[in-house]
């Protein structure tokens, strides 16, 4: 495994805001997702996944990067994007959502934030869905302003992970019920903060909003954690597996539907809202599949 010091960092793939500090704390291997290094080795991966289900880890998830959808008509072309129901979602509340394309093909399997009537956060697996967005967005004639902000995600996963958010941000933040978000700040750093993981424990997401803080919110989230034994981590793909959630490119792409996914939840044919692949999922739903 190559030292990080050996790493010649490109221009043509991103450092995120919290590489330094990743590698300080013990970073040893990376890989690429959504044009942007990420931490996949701190040592032993079985380790990890224990300090995930004992204690807690805090990772650095910055490659989930957000697509922003701003304007009068963003909650339109926001459902335009996928076959979930979007039309009872809350602000402040996150949902699971499939993106699919014309023939009914999943293009990426994000959160997607509400963070006001007309704002919302889709935060991405490793697929390029800006430019499919701003794509979708040319000649639809509908007033949205498409673009990625300055965001970047930390994950805190893990059972300890409650108790760490609260002697981050007070008792207050244990009201922050499953799939939803709130804004905060914490020493003057501007956060959202979502009870959302890849780790089917309990976990947060706390997701930056200006990266020039990105070395002081890991290590204010390390030394608040450190008397529940937090540790520096990955993403488990040990836990993820035993979890059933899906990664993006291993178990599901652009040739594969919801409904070979046994996703027929996150599909609502029957709203009266349009969205891209409609067409498609009915034909595909009536004829049933022939793989799961």
């Amino acid at each position: 495994m190559m030292q990080s010091d050996d790493f010649g960092f490109g221009t043509q793939i991103r450092k995120s805001p919290f590489s330094d500090a990743t590698s300080r704390w013990g970073a040893q291997g990376f890989s690429v997702y959504n044009h942007m290094y990420i931490p996949r080795d701190f040592g032993d991966p079985e380790q990890n996944f224990w300090n995930l289900v004992h204690d807690a880890i805090l990772c650095n998830v910055a490659v989930e990067r957000q697509v922003e959808i701003t304007g009068p008509d963003a909650a339109k072309f926001t459902q335009m994007l996928t076959p979930r129901d979007l039309s009872k979602m809350a602000v402040g509340q996150c949902k699971y959502v499939l993106i699919t394309n014309a023939d009914g093909g999943i293009l990426n399997d994000p959160i997607l934030l509400r963070l006001a009537e007309n704002h919302f956060w889709i935060s991405l697996a490793d697929s390029d869905v800006l430019l499919w967005a701003q794509g979708v967005a040319v000649n639809l004639g509908l007033d949205v302003t498409i673009r990625e902000p300055d965001v970047s995600p930390l994950q805190l996963q893990g059972p300890k992970s409650g108790e760490i958010m609260q002697a981050l941000f007070g008792e207050s933040i244990m009201d922050l019920r499953y799939y939803r978000l709130r804004e905060v700040e914490l020493d003057g750093i501007p956060l959202i903060v979502s009870r959302t993981g890849w780790s089917s424990e309990l976990g947060y997401e706390l997701y930056l909003r200006d990266s020039t803080h990105g070395d002081a919110l890991w290590e204010r989230i390390m030394a608040a954690g450190m008397p529940f034994g937090l540790k520096p981590g990955h993403t488990s793909s040990i836990r993820r597996i035993k979890g059933g959630m899906l990664s993006y490119h291993a178990d599901a792409d652009i040739n594969t539907n919801p409904y070979e996914l046994g996703f027929d939840r996150l599909v609502n044919l029957d709203m009266e809202a349009d969205f891209i692949g409609k067409a498609a999922l009915r034909r595909i739903h009536e004829q049933g599949v022939s793989r799961t």
